[in-house]
């Protein structure tokens, strides 16, 4: 199945060279065009005062993406408002963590982020239920983590900073493309705004995500490449088997589109332990290098404190031994003292008949 020509619905990658879409080129001699189909548009802070949200009532912020922290700290600096010292950032990935040192100084905030999915920071941010909760986030009315979030029943405000609106993709020759690979609802949208009849034209549509699986289904536009899949956890992976003639296998909900997995984990206490972001990964590498010293040093005190206990137990059984020696020969003295008493007697007997004999 050949694939000479793709339209990518994202932006290009920062280095190609490094980017997997370059081992289609060089391997396939693929021609790749990066677009992104959409653009992320600020709301107008005449608009968010509408919705009589004041920031510095809050305890705690929720970002799921940049585009996120970048509208929250624009919307504060129009709105001519500042955030208390105390304020919490729960992030869901440590990327967001990391890219939050462009705005604040880590040293003075307290930054928490998931490992991978929503649903990790969900667990992460179960722990801190009493806080009052922000989330900047985009105009829709309701996406994957409104819904977790409300499933897993945290106090939380929705702050819309941001809106998604489609390009125009006129310009495009899109007939002249073997396939379009799509990774957002907005994106699908955009498709078939600026090409009302994509479905009925001969072009393989390659989609990741079950969100943007869905969209295409809605729209009624055939889905031939989809992934994340076991063989193919990526686009590019899963583009490359398609070329090489491999079967589709079962696409991945992944945690964080899976809303059940996040709410049975957040309720009930979660045993993974917290983990408090450095937004400078050399910061926290020598962190984690103290914390190992740190550990170490304790260690050590305690070998000594146990080897100091059991020598002085050694020196104190030492003592004791000579103590019962010496109380040996006290009972034999004793002994020979009860004998002599005993052998003394019959003098004694003697000596009273002999007086008695002498008195008659």
């Amino acid at each position: 199945m050949k694939l000479k020509k793709i339209l990518i619905s994202q932006p290009a990658p920062a280095d190609l060279e490094k980017s997997p879409y370059r081992n289609l080129i060089n391997k396939y001699n693929v021609d790749i065009t990066f677009y992104k189909f959409f653009e992320v548009v600020g709301i107008p802070v005449s608009e968010f005062r509408k919705t009589r949200i004041h920031i510095g009532e809050y305890t705690a912020i929720i970002f799921n993406s940049k585009n996120s922290i970048d509208h929250f700290f624009r919307m504060l600096k129009e709105l001519r408002e500042t955030v208390s010292e105390d304020m919490k950032y729960f992030c869901s990935t440590e990327a967001i963590a990391l890219y939050l040192q462009n705005y604040i100084q880590y040293r003075k905030r307290k930054v928490f982020f998931g490992n991978q999915y929503f649903s990790d920071l969900l667990e992460v941010m179960g722990k801190h239920r009493d806080e009052k909760f922000l989330f900047p986030c985009s105009d829709e009315k309701q996406t994957e983590y409104t819904k977790a979030l409300d499933k897993a029943k945290f106090k939380y405000t929705k702050a819309p900073m941001y809106t998604s609106a489609p390009k125009d993709l006129t310009k495009f020759d899109i007939d002249s493309f073997d396939a379009i690979c799509l990774f957002s609802p907005i994106g699908v949208r955009s498709l078939v705004k600026s090409f009302p009849d994509i479905k009925d034209r001969h072009i393989t549509i390659a989609a990741f995500g079950t969100s943007t699986h869905a969209a295409l289904k809605e729209q009624g536009i055939k889905l031939t490449i989809a992934a994340p899949t076991q063989s193919a956890p990526s686009m590019a992976m899963a583009i490359e088997n398609y070329i090489m003639g491999k079967e589709q296998d079962a696409v991945i909900v992944s945690k964080g589109e899976s809303v059940k997995h996040s709410v049975k984990n957040t309720i009930a206490t979660s045993p993974k332990k917290v983990k408090p972001v450095i937004a400078n990964k050399e910061i926290y590498k020598q962190r984690m290098e103290e914390k190992k010293a740190q550990a170490a040093a304790r260690r050590a005190a305690r070998a000594a404190e146990k080897a100091k206990i059991e020598k002085a137990e050694k020196t104190a059984a030492k003592a004791e031994k000579p103590a019962v020696k010496t109380e040996k020969p006290a009972v034999k003295v004793e002994k020979t003292t009860t004998k002599t008493k005993a052998a003394a007697k019959p003098k004694t007997t003697k000596t009273k008949t002999e007086k008695a004999g002498s008195k008659k």
